[in-house]
């Protein structure tokens, strides 16, 4: 069998380059270009030189999980050690599932394969490995971006209790730092039509009217105004009377209210959930 070490070399650069793009997407680490080549170069040079040398079956494995762990090192740019650890975890992962889909791919498509070897680089078409490749790359950064917005969500989530004219609920609210809306002077937040019928029943306590911009165009929403919220962010307890809600779609069944900016930020001394919203909305 002839191997031609250039292609090698760049198939398993390519392939070591996206896996650890995934790996450092999951990591939240900082992508640094030169360090994501430089390591996906060091791991295909890995690649070619390992078959050169006759390992025993367990010391095998332990230079291949080194090798793997030694350019994770390479490619995380000046990470804490929780970043160098989850990119680590995260690239040996997707190496495991992009290696089960190929195996599974070739064993469908009958490429050869030869018992302690693996499979055959030069049977396996170079169009069928980076497809799969693609397409693998692309569904994980979509459940990459998918999972990191749905703990941003969680992580912004406040528990809140709120009591008008003796009825009192016990919903969670989302502090979004683009709430900026503002009655009076005052801060507003927003609350689903469902949930204002619920808190307020159909006797509304119209404070005004406002007109409210978003991505859907500009309209004119009542202004309610409750008797009493209370927030709660870790240990500390917030308790607002006469807070303003303009009513509106939310967003999501999860939460019936948006929280304003200045609420949250009162919350907390260090504004701590403020920050952490607007830092999600930022993309950090």
């Amino acid at each position: 069998m002839v191997v031609y070490w250039e292609y090698a070399f760049a198939e398993n650069f390519l392939l070591d380059g996206l896996l650890l793009w995934l790996a450092l997407k999951t990591s939240r680490g900082k992508i640094r270009l030169r360090n994501l080549l430089f390591a996906a170069a060091v791991g295909a040079a890995e690649a070619i030189a390992f078959p050169l040398v006759a390992f025993p079956v367990w010391a095998a494995y332990l230079v291949k999980i080194a090798g793997g762990a030694l350019i994770c090192v390479i490619a995380v740019y000046r990470g804490s050690k929780k970043t160098y650890f989850v990119c680590m975890a995260a690239f040996f992962l997707y190496t495991f599932a992009l290696g089960g889909l190929l195996t599974a791919a070739y064993s469908f498509f009958g490429v050869e394969y030869e018992e302690g070897n693996g499979y055959l680089v030069e049977s396996a078409p170079v169009t069928l490995v980076f497809c799969l490749a693609a397409i693998f790359a692309i569904a994980c950064a979509m459940g990459i971006k998918a999972f990191f917005r749905f703990r941003g969500v969680q992580k912004n989530l406040l528990r809140c209790t709120l009591t008008h004219r003796g009825c009192t609920v016990h919903w969670r609210g989302l502090a979004d730092s683009g709430n900026c809306l503002r009655f009076r002077g005052e801060p507003v937040c927003v609350i689903s039509p469902t949930a204002a019928f619920a808190l307020f029943g159909r006797d509304f306590p119209v404070a005004g009217r406002m007109n409210v911009r978003t991505v859907n165009g500009e309209r004119e929403t009542p202004v309610l105004e409750c008797e009493k919220v209370v927030i709660y962010c870790g240990k500390q307890t917030n308790t607002i009377e006469h807070v303003y809600f303009a009513v509106g779609d939310t967003g999501s069944k999860e939460y019936p209210i948006i929280l304003h900016t200045a609420l949250t930020e009162g919350n907390h001394g260090n504004a701590e959930c403020a920050q952490s919203a607007a830092e999600q909305n930022l993309g950090q």
